[in-house]
This record gives C-alpha cells, structure tokens and sequence, in this order.
C-alpha cells in the first residue's frame, strides 16, 4: 500500500477528531460577524475556497478566499486563516510576516515544528493529520471538516459517508476514461478545484474543473464517449442528461460532497496504478514549495 493509500483510508477517524477539536479552538477561528479571508497554496487554496463559501453561505459574516500569492493587501479584514500543511510554504509564510500588526492571523497546520508556529498570531496544529505523501488526502479534508464544525455544519452521517465512499466500488469503466471533468456549486466549486488537482498530481491525468453551470457554456464539447464528468453536490437541472446525450460519463453518487471527493481520491490512486505511476512521487513536486531568495 502506498502512503497516500493509508492516507485517505484513514479520513474518517481523522474526521471525526478534527471535528471534536473545534470547540477547544473556537477562541482563535473567525467569530460570527467578522471579515474574513482563508489563503493557502495548491490543495491548501482549494480548500479555503470551501471553506469561505461555506462562512458566507452560513450567514457568519463576508469571507473571501486567495492564493496566498494573490492576497489584496489593500483589503482590511478582521481575520486572516492560512492552511499549511507543512507550515514551510513559502508564500503562505510571507503574506503572515506582511500582515503581522496589522490583521491577526490564524495558521491551521499538521506540524509544530516549523516556521508557521511564530509567523501567525495563533495556530491549529492538527499533527495527527500529517501526511508522509507529497500528496494530500487527509489534512486538507480534516481542516475543512475542522472549519465546518466550526460553522456548526458537521454531522456524523458526514462521516458514514465517507466510509461508504472507501467501502464502494469506482464505477465500472471509469478508470480507463482518458479525460476527466469535475464539478461543484457554491461551496463544492473548491472541492470540485481540488478534485482535479489530484488526479492532475497523483496520476498525471487531463482533468479539469468548473462551475456547474457554467459548463454548458463551452466545456461541455470536449466531452467524448472516454471522457467522464463528476458531480460533487446536487447538480443543474438537466444537465447529467445533456452529458449522456454526449456519449460521456455522468458521476454523481449522492454523497456528502467532502465524502465524495475521497472517491475521487481512490480514483486518482487507482488511475495512477493503471498508468505504473507511483503516486507518493508525483512528477516535479515536492511536499512544500520553499522559494530561494
């Protein structure tokens, strides 16, 4: 088995804990009313684009998400939340030096000993998270479940689907499909974001990802009879229909949305094994992105 095989197996232990974790951290996450801003890098990213539309959606109060390399620094917010695996990210690590006295921060991370513990004002340190793989399954889920507990929006049938998501067979067929389209709505646009980098990382595969709906508006004409579009949430009226008329794939499987993306998970590890890649060992990555000056 490899480390990212364990990895992912695991996330509904880890779920469940990160979960219980919430009330010891509410002091340091957002309070209700605050403005907001959650920032990472890669995976990390995609997650905080989750997590901002699930605050917003919640009605806890305005809350964007960035690339930390992309953050507007002439916006003032009440709190800043990072997530950093490794807390070494480079990008992640300046925009808390630039912020620190001027907006408190928050770092949400699996390791203690690392730079990210003195750059934020506070941290999260999720340490029986961390991962041995460059890729990531189960800290960027388990922060995510960290936040929505947070929000109040975590329940345990979350984690019963996620081990049916591990119990069940892939669909038939699936693994062979040259091309794969992932899709989200409101919060799951993240998650749909971080679907197709997985399968990008871990099998060296075409994915790409896109708003649900605004995939009718060109996207939706590549798609062959070995191509395969995957839902994550409730889809657009009609438009698994329009998919099938294509030829393509349609995937949806009811699911928690988060317990959906660990199927897509086992499916990039699947697809790496089909292809003889190894996917502890994507090509040209490494676990964290630290930038020479």
């Amino acid at each position: 088995m490899t480390y990212v095989e364990d990895e992912l197996t695991s996330q509904p232990e880890c779920w469940t804990r990160a979960a219980a974790e919430a009330g010891r951290h509410a002091g340091v996450l957002p309070a209700p009313g605050e403005r907001v801003a959650l920032t990472g890098c890669g995976t990390s990213y995609f997650m905080a684009q989750a997590a901002a539309a699930l605050r917003e959606a919640a009605g806890q109060g305005e809350t964007d998400a960035f690339a930390a390399s992309e953050f507007p620094h002439g916006r003032s917010y009440d709190r800043v939340v990072a997530l950093t695996r490794s807390g070494t990210t480079t990008e992640v690590l300046e925009l808390l030096g630039r912020l620190k006295g001027r907006t408190r921060t928050v770092a949400v991370t699996a390791d203690p000993d690392t730079p990210v513990m003195d750059a934020a004002d506070d941290t999260v340190v999720l340490g029986f998270v961390d991962e041995r793989s460059v890729v990531q399954t189960r800290f960027a889920t388990s922060a995510l479940t960290l936040l929505r507990a947070h929000l109040g929006l975590h329940t345990d049938a979350v984690v019963a689907d996620a081990r049916t998501a591990l119990a069940t067979p892939l669909p038939e067929g699936l693994v062979d499909c040259a091309q794969f389209t992932f899709l989200g709505r409101g919060w799951t646009v993240g998650l749909a974001n971080e679907a197709a980098l997985k399968m990008r990382e871990a099998a060296l595969a075409w994915t790409e990802a896109y708003p649900a709906m605004e995939y009718r508006h060109g996207p939706i004409s590549i798609t062959t009879r070995s191509t395969a579009t995957w839902m994550l949430g409730d889809p657009p009226e009609g438009l698994a229909g329009q998919v099938r008329a294509t030829g393509g794939t349609w995937v949806a499987d009811g699911l928690d949305p988060l317990a959906g993306l660990v199927r897509v998970q086992r499916l990039a590890v699947a697809v790496a094994a089909a292809r003889g890649l190894d996917p502890d060992s994507p090509r040209h990555l490494t676990r964290s992105v630290i930038l020479t000056p």
